[in-house]
């Protein structure tokens, strides 16, 4: 979707201002010092949508993108229904539709929340946080993380109690996770199978994983994030909407990510 959206930006751009600027070059072959009281429809149009476009093309691909959160693994950092926005320099500038970088910027960093193309299917966007650096050895075994053979320190916070359309993961533990000087919080269900195992990340990929531990599809089952599939960091919460819990939650609007 992402990447079908930012082709459109990239030929409306296109054509309005090839249909603009081709029309002032030909009043400028044809001798005319000036614009004409009236133009053809088509080119009013080019010219009045052409900036508007352009400039969204300019933001969304290069500065920061919205995006909003459709499931729950993520929880209990990110509801269903908030809606974020994306940097998209951190980890590097790079070319709408292909991907390609052009600017060398950071790095991402063990607890960062990252978008990224879905490597099984790369039209789909998700939502993850990096836990495994390339060279890690990532282990998950009760409920728990290993880094290069270090666990994760864990403090339990009590029973979580969701609301909206997170009610259902109400019961669940929450614990906050310490993990390289990031912590937040996340769930897991007590009982309930995981996939277990130590896992290698490869130089030029990410090991992620979803917040809410045992209703997150990530690296455990699908493997490693490609570096070229990052898309950015996600950073601030700009609107929060669930109309199972009775609309716009303004307690999570203005909210900083980490």
């Amino acid at each position: 979707m992402d990447m079908d959206f930012s082709f459109f930006l990239v030929v409306a751009s296109a054509v309005t201002g090839l249909i603009w600027g081709g029309y002032l070059l030909w009043l400028k072959m044809a001798g005319e010092e000036s614009l004409p009281e009236k133009e053809p429809i088509l080119v009013d149009y080019a010219r009045s949508f052409f900036p508007i476009i352009f400039i969204v093309l300019l933001l969304r691909s290069f500065l920061v993108e919205p995006f909003r959160i459709p499931s729950g693994s993520m929880m209990p950092t990110l509801l269903i229904g908030d809606f974020i926005l994306v940097n998209k320099f951190t980890y590097g500038v790079r070319l709408p539709v292909l991907n390609t970088k052009i600017v060398e910027m950071g790095e991402p960093k063990r607890g960062d929340i990252v978008v990224f193309r879905f490597p099984k299917d790369p039209t789909v966007d998700y939502i993850k946080r990096v836990v495994g650096l390339p060279g890690d050895k990532v282990g998950y075994y009760n409920k728990q993380v290993f880094i290069n053979g270090e666990p994760v320190k864990q403090t339990p916070l009590g029973e979580y109690h969701g609301t909206g359309k997170g009610e259902s993961m109400s019961g669940s533990i929450l614990l906050s996770e310490d993990l390289a000087d990031v912590t937040h919080d996340i769930l897991i269900r007590e009982g309930q199978p995981t996939v277990q195992g130590e896992f290698t990340v490869p130089a030029g990929h990410y090991f992620v994983m979803g917040d809410n531990r045992d209703n997150s599809n990530d690296s455990r089952y699908w493997g490693t994030v490609p570096e070229a599939n990052l898309v950015g960091r996600a950073f601030f919460i700009w609107m929060s909407w669930d109309l199972d819990n009775g609309g716009v939650a303004f307690n999570r609007l203005g909210t900083v990510l980490k």
